[in-house]
């Protein structure tokens, strides 16, 4: 009997010391992540599935559109002098930034724009000339964008006081032309040229309407990424997933207009997917409040980064929603405070301040998900937070690395492509991944590069280059993305077109 009392205490103490140290591994063990990005989900970016914007009535005047205008008869651009803040003159004969307007979508056909200064334009005090010296659009900045049948980009634009705009000379534009017809000396004809687009959140609930939009968006979110696709990835030798999530989903299911409700419930769903299938989830506030970087997957509207420091408390708010709703899954794996802050207009001081409250917020309601702390783009030094990162506990780094949108890939080859993995971008690991800081994550990478016309070989020794190398990243790996109309850029597609085997 005591033998047995002895050998029973012995287990006992034996099973206590060993028990931590099984827990430590276990939750240790699906780090590093094997993961894949849920990109155009939950936050829409229109090049991966252009077809859920096919609905919309002029679908090419989307918020955010830049458009130029070419008065047919003077064969000069309209210009906002100075950029705003005063008058509206025809006198370039070449269309820049000053020539240049932004559209905000009223409705199917009307519209205000915005020009470089940010101002919109507008009819001028009691008289007739047109100005860019408002703040903020009302009914004399609204105009109707009217196109010719068989030409859609000669156009007409009308006001609300059923006039149109005329350059009658290349310094009096004004609104007060009553004729009809589009002939080229018709002053009030113009040439309307499109420079560039977005087609973000914004842009699609914005397009479509709120009669509208709740439904598309519904049907998309629950069709988009199911049940089935965690299966699918878990499968497949994934473990994670990154989804990207807009500010607005902390207001859900009543959030701000354009905006629609339900995405909240579909980020619930994939919890719930991921559990059953032994995933974790990091959730990834790709989109704040201002645009952080200014393109269309942070859910601007007209393409301006003006997020800063007066936008960190309501975004600091929309981590705490985030945290507090999913703190005691057991699939949260990490939250990420902000996707892509493009530098200088997102200062390093502002940043920090924001991360600092935000990683608070984190930690009021879990000791244990990690906090990811986005690196900024554009002319920053890829290391400007591990100082800032090594005091605070469960951090990781989140980097970028595609080989494209710079010339100097443009005319790589596949091998020069597969060497500047292995070399730079090994070298890049390694900068962030330090012994004694934060923890680093490839939080997006894919299987495209610049030049094209590779062979299925040259892709597959392409995406197996870099993850031999992002293996070397101590948080792990998110392709972007899961789902795209791009082959090279569906995990899914090169998955089952055996192009990657994980």
């Amino acid at each position: 009997m005591a033998y047995c009392s002895y050998l029973n205490l012995y287990l006992a103490f034996y099973l206590s010391c060993i028990a931590p140290l099984s827990l430590a591994q276990t939750a240790k063990s699906s780090v590093p992540f094997k993961a894949v990005n849920l990109g155009d989900w939950l936050v829409t970016e229109g090049w991966m599935n252009p077809s859920l914007f096919d609905g919309i009535t002029n679908k090419d005047l989307l918020d955010g559109t830049q458009v130029q205008f070419m008065s047919t008869n003077l064969q000069e651009y309209l210009s906002a002098e100075n950029g705003g803040g005063t008058d509206v003159v025809a006198n370039r004969a070449s269309a820049f930034g000053w020539e240049t307007f932004r559209l905000w979508r009223v409705n199917d056909s009307s519209f205000n724009f915005r020009v470089f200064n940010k101002q919109f334009v507008g009819l001028g005090g009691q008289g007739t000339q047109v100005r860019a010296d408002s703040n903020a659009p009302g009914d004399s900045e609204t105009f109707q964008i009217i196109r010719n049948d068989g030409d859609p980009n000669r156009v007409r634009i009308k006001a609300t006081n059923g006039l149109f705009l005329q350059a009658k000379s290349e310094t009096l534009v004004t609104i007060d032309y009553e004729g009809l017809g589009w002939e080229d000396s018709n002053p009030s004809n113009f040439k309307m040229t499109i420079v560039k687009t977005l087609k973000g959140e914004y842009q699609i609930t914005n397009g479509y309407g709120p009669n509208r939009a709740p439904q598309v968006m519904r049907d998309h979110w629950n069709t988009y990424i199911t049940d089935e696709d965690f299966g699918f990835m878990s499968s497949n030798g994934l473990n994670a997933v990154r989804i990207p999530v807009g500010w607005w989903i902390a207001q859900d299911p009543t959030p701000p207009k354009p905006f629609v409700g339900g995405s909240l419930q579909a980020l619930d769903n994939a919890f719930t997917w991921a559990k059953k299938y032994g995933m974790k989830v990091i959730v990834d506030l790709h989109a704040v409040e201002g645009s952080q970087n200014g393109n269309e997957h942070s859910g601007t509207r007209d393409g301006y980064q003006e997020w800063g420091a007066s936008n960190i408390q309501d975004t600091v708010v929309v981590i705490d929603f985030l945290a507090k709703r999913y703190a005691n899954n057991p699939s949260l794996a990490a939250i990420k405070l902000m996707n892509e802050p493009l530098a200088p207009g997102v200062t390093l001081d502002t940043l920090k301040k924001y991360y600092q409250a935000s990683y608070d917020a984190v930690r009021k309601h879990t000791p244990s998900a990690y906090v990811i702390l986005s690196n900024r783009l554009g002319p920053a030094d890829p290391k400007e937070l591990l100082s800032f990162a090594r005091n605070l506990n469960r951090v990781v780094i989140d980097v970028h690395y595609y080989n494209l949108f710079s010339n100097k890939f443009n005319n790589m080859d596949v091998q020069q492509n597969i060497d500047y993995i292995y070399n730079q971008r090994a070298s890049d690991v390694k900068d962030v991944t330090t012994s004694n800081g934060p923890l680093s994550f490839v939080g997006e990478w894919t299987a495209e590069f610049a030049k094209g016309g590779a062979s299925m070989q040259d892709y597959k020794r392409f995406a197996n280059a870099q993850i031999d190398v992002y293996e070397g990243a101590t948080f792990g790996w998110a392709y972007w993305a899961y789902k795209c109309a791009a082959n090279h850029w569906s995990l899914k597609w090169m998955i089952e077109n055996n192009y990657i085997k994980l």
